[in-house]
């Protein structure tokens, strides 16, 4: 439907101006005489030059989502139809994009479709864990908690997704640095302190040589060493993106050394998480864990959960294959097996969860901790050794003249 624009007086004299979506001018009248808006003038909405261009469209965030599951919670609790919850959270956003998927959503909605399908159109949005619980809530008639939950597992996986970030960027920030600072001496500085060598006329210390002869290389082939660098990077990226590459690149990560600890607790922390939430919807467990293996964000620990789905289906526990993967703390498995057995296995994930949440902030807090003086090491000790490198021929020739 077309988007009129409006402007005029209320009762009371006062300018008033808006926007709505309308079949026709009769139906926009209709509506601000409603209003008891006088002195009306109802346009077309301006077209957007930019609107068609994907490049330019605002973005959904995951905030974005984040508050429209909490505020479609908070309308379905109070009453208001499906349909009409939609409509308001469409009106009231700002973010075009964001508008147009929830108009799109209401009209496969009133065309019959259901909220979980309507949604599974963007998955880009809205994973099969959303998509999965949605149609769980619809089903038990329970889709105000589902969202309720939805929206503080949301909330809590990027808050958990934050601290990572904040735990690997420091150290990238700090190796950037590190790297153009090494650039620019070797670019600028080194071919100064090659001319004054070459009137000594004596043979330079070998480490001295090396970096001389790096810094020509780097200065006289970059056409060939650009490319290269690139092209390996683009080359691993492409390997890291295939199953062996990927598998191969996360099994190592969990065993760095400071960062794998790190790394195996978020991954805890996101799988009991995301599986006590699916249980606690009343998903069966066999569905859970196809969804959680999925959304895990780690090869190892996927393959476990899928070696556990296929144990269930067997009837065994869910805490042999964990044990078996060798993948998860002893205390974990154990909380587990202690859940399966007392029959509330969704409120020990939680507390699994809640726990490794607490102690992802410790390992956040150790890795900055340590890579701080690590990072110090590093850039000392590479640009001291290019500046004893170029200094070593001058001590020579002090202690020649001296000798």
């Amino acid at each position: 439907m077309p988007i009129y624009v409006w402007k005029g007086l209320n009762p009371k004299g006062k300018k008033r101006k808006g926007s709505m979506e309308a079949q026709d001018t009769r139906q926009v009248e209709a509506f601000l005489k409603r209003l008891r808006i006088g002195d009306y003038v109802i346009k077309d909405a301006p077209k957007d030059l930019l609107a068609g261009i994907a490049f330019f469209a605002p973005k959904i965030t995951v905030k974005d989502v984040m508050l429209f599951t909490r505020q479609f919670s908070t309308m379905i609790d109070a009453g208001l139809p499906l349909v009409q919850c939609l409509k308001i959270m469409s009106d009231q956003t700002d973010n075009t994009t964001l508008k147009s998927m929830l108009r799109d959503i209401n009209n496969s909605v009133q065309s019959g479709a259901t909220l979980s399908d309507a949604l599974r159109k963007y998955p880009a949005y809205f994973d099969s864990l959303y998509c999965n619980l949605v149609a769980a809530g619809e089903t038990a008639g329970i889709l105000d908690t589902i969202l309720k939950r939805l929206a503080e597992y949301i909330e809590k996986a990027e808050k958990l997704k934050r601290k990572v970030k904040g735990a690997l960027a420091y150290p990238l920030i700090v190796m950037a640095v590190g790297v153009i600072v090494m650039l620019v001496i070797m670019i600028f500085v080194i071919p100064t302190f090659e001319e004054m060598f070459s009137s000594f006329g004596k043979e330079l210390p070998k480490l001295t040589q090396m970096v001389i002869d790096a810094s020509s290389i780097l200065i006289n082939r970059w056409y060939i060493l650009l490319p290269a660098v690139i092209g390996a990077l683009f080359g691993l990226k492409k390997f890291f993106g295939t199953e062996p590459g990927r598998y191969l690149f996360d099994t190592y990560s969990l065993k760095l050394p400071v960062f794998g600890d790190l790394m195996r607790k978020v991954a805890v922390s996101k799988f009991t998480r995301t599986l006590a939430t699916m249980l606690q919807a009343g998903v069966p467990i066999i569905t859970s864990l196809d969804i959680v293996a999925g959304t895990a964000g780690n090869k190892v620990v996927e393959e476990a959960l899928i070696d556990s789905r296929s144990a269930i289906a067997e009837g065994r526990p869910l805490v042999d294959p964990l044990l078996e993967s060798a993948v998860f703390p002893n205390m974990v498995t154990s909380m587990i097996a202690v859940g399966e057995e007392a029959g509330a296995l969704d409120v020990m994930l939680l507390k699994i969860a809640d726990f490794f949440d607490e102690e992802v902030d410790a390992a956040v807090e150790t890795v900055m901790t340590m890579i701080e003086p690590l990072m110090i090491v590093f850039l000392g000790g590479t640009v001291g050794t290019l500046i004893i490198a170029m200094y070593l021929p001058i001590f020579g020739m002090g202690a020649a003249v001296g000798g």
